[in-house]
């Protein structure tokens, strides 16, 4: 059970022509940073972050200079108190200064973390939804850093929250049984066509989706056009939502989501800079009732608090391949329990890790069913690809997070 090496693989998918894109990203390389971490059981964990192509390489070597604290650590007594370990790692005396909990390096204590659970659960021998369903409320805070956060998530506070949760667990555990609903933003992509997202849309209708989302961002003309597309295609009782990939600026954006207002979508997601909380402020005042999404790119739970104390998120989209891992989108889900926001994670991971940690939100912090972002291009490279099933993602049965490639 002790921790002997840890190494990393620099992983890169070229995806078919137009997959992936959006207004920003016009050629992404969908590529994951991967720490490997094992025992001397012969064991392994993996963890994932995911980034666009370039770079990748520096985000393998932040996780070599950052992994090497963990050799040694018995695995049972590094989880039972991880919180403490994630916050060393974190504030690394020199490589702090790189971040501080943003960036490469906190992409790289993503991935270690990842990994840390990842092999937790394959070493009791438990899909790792399930290992987080039999921790108690205390066990649970243990995993966490609560700094920063003390004057809306303290201790006593989150330890509140997630025993407030306990006697109505089993009246939501019937999830584990109809799987977790999903929606498709695998139809949408900014490159595709009218004619190509009128067929994805067709066969995602076939395979029991109902709710789907659009790339958008680019003129506005054409935004609106793709817009007609999906609505006619997936018809007026369908969800739809918007993407903008923080593309617009302020002024933009008011215009913009004024016009695409009229095709009734669920929200507009990253309509502009990330860091621009007060614009967000603005424009959440400015278009209400029509909701703001994000999370993508909110780098960690300091900023997701601001983001919730300014009241101008409707739905949150934290994602443990973005934060800094399982241990901070933990965190980020009581956060937004406590200000009453649904979290609906972006799949950095593809829905691999995600289709455990919306079961845990569920059963055990009480939020609400909503759904889960399903992007299947990388699929076939996973050796436990995630099943969907109607239009719904089925609870994984392997040991460990579903992490693991070919």
């Amino acid at each position: 059970m002790t921790i002997t090496n840890v190494s990393t693989q620099d992983r890169r998918f070229k995806l078919n022509a137009g997959a992936g894109s959006d207004a920003v990203h016009s050629d992404p390389v969908y590529s994951f940073a991967v720490t490997l971490i094992r025992l001397d059981s012969g064991l392994s964990g993996t963890g994932l972050v995911l980034t666009m192509g370039r770079g990748n390489d520096m985000v393998c070597r932040a996780i070599e200079l950052l992994g090497q604290q963990l050799v040694g650590r018995d695995i049972e007594e590094l989880m039972a108190d991880f919180g403490s370990t994630f916050r060393k790692l974190a504030d690394d005396v020199q490589l702090r200064w790189l971040g501080p909990h943003k960036g490469v390096v906190h992409l790289a204590l993503a991935s270690i973390t990842n990994a840390c659970f990842d092999l937790w659960a394959k070493s009791r021998d438990v899909p790792l939804w399930k290992l987080l369903l039999t921790l108690s409320p205390t066990e649970v805070v243990q995993l966490l850093d609560l700094s920063y956060l003390e004057d809306v998530l303290d201790r006593a506070e989150a330890l509140r929250v997630l025993e407030a949760e306990l006697p109505a667990r089993s009246d939501r555990e019937s999830i584990l049984t109809t799987g977790y609903p999903g929606y498709d933003t695998s139809v949408g992509w900014y490159q595709y066509d009218a004619t190509q997202l009128e067929q994805n849309i067709k066969r995602s209708l076939d395979n029991g989706f109902g709710a789907f989302k659009l790339k958008v961002g680019g003129p506005l003309k054409y935004d609106l056009s793709r817009a007609h597309s999906l609505r006619r295609a997936a018809g007026e009782n369908a969800t739809i939502m918007f993407d903008a990939n923080q593309q617009w600026n302020l002024p933009q954006a008011l215009t913009a989501c004024e016009e695409l207002r009229a095709f009734r979508p669920l929200w507009i997601e990253e309509p502009t800079h990330p860091d621009d909380i007060f614009a967000h402020q603005t424009l959440a005042k400015a278009i209400a009732p029509l909701a703001i999404a994000l999370g993508e790119h909110v780098p960690n739970r300091v900023i997701s608090k601001n983001y919730l104390q300014a009241d101008c998120v409707r739905f949150l989209q934290p994602d443990c391949t973005r934060l800094g891992g399982i241990s901070e989108f933990i965190t980020v889900s009581l956060l937004a329990k406590k200000f009453g926001v649904p979290v609906i994670p972006h799949v950095g991971d593809m829905g691999q890790i995600h289709q455990h940690l919306v079961l845990f939100n569920r059963i055990a912090i009480g939020h609400p069913e909503e759904f889960l972002e399903c992007i299947p291009h990388l699929s076939s490279h996973f050796v436990h690809p995630a099943n969907l099933r109607d239009g719904r993602y089925q609870t994984p049965q392997e040991p460990g997070s579903s992490a693991d490639l070919l």
